[in-house]
């Protein structure tokens, strides 16, 4: 089946972390309709842009991005997503609830630098505790103890 741009494409189960099982958005991710899962190119006028819902930050030579209306961290290299941590925010607590790196790039400790980015993030804020849910997280906090200060206390 031909695909035009604009066509939203449904995301297959084993392809759902990349957009939280919404959908894909097929040449050049631009959508007449929008939904809170489609992005659009910035600039692009009467729309929303990617850049008002993001905030990055260089490490190491990789992006960290907080992409808010998504309620993840990216890690990218070059344009290419390598790593991402899922969380929920409830305004006090943000829980970190997954970490997950592209199977091409495990091994490397991307997952390590995402979870680091979003922790420098957190703490510069300095207005939310952390639930490390996910366990990949909660290891990287025991690993790290010059930042348990950020965990919530139960």
């Amino acid at each position: 089946m031909p695909t035009q741009p604009g066509i939203i494409i449904p995301v297959v189960p084993f392809a759902s972390w990349a957009d939280k099982g919404s959908a894909l958005v097929v040449m050049g991710g631009l959508c007449l309709r929008m939904t809170p899962r489609v992005k659009t190119s910035p600039g692009v006028t009467g729309w929303h842009s990617v850049g008002a819902m993001t905030d990055s930050t260089m490490i190491e030579g990789f992006l960290v991005t907080d992409e808010k209306d998504a309620s993840r961290y990216t890690l990218t290299r070059d344009g290419a997503l390598v790593s991402v941590l899922d969380y929920r925010d409830d305004g006090t607590t943000i829980a970190l609830t997954r970490a997950f790196t592209i199977p091409t790039f495990r091994g490397h400790g991307y997952a390590a630098c995402v979870v680091k980015g979003a922790v420098d993030d957190i703490e510069s804020r300095g207005d939310r505790k952390v639930d490390p849910v996910c366990w990949y997280v909660a290891e990287w906090f025991e690993q790290n103890p010059e930042h348990q200060g950020l965990l919530r206390r139960r």
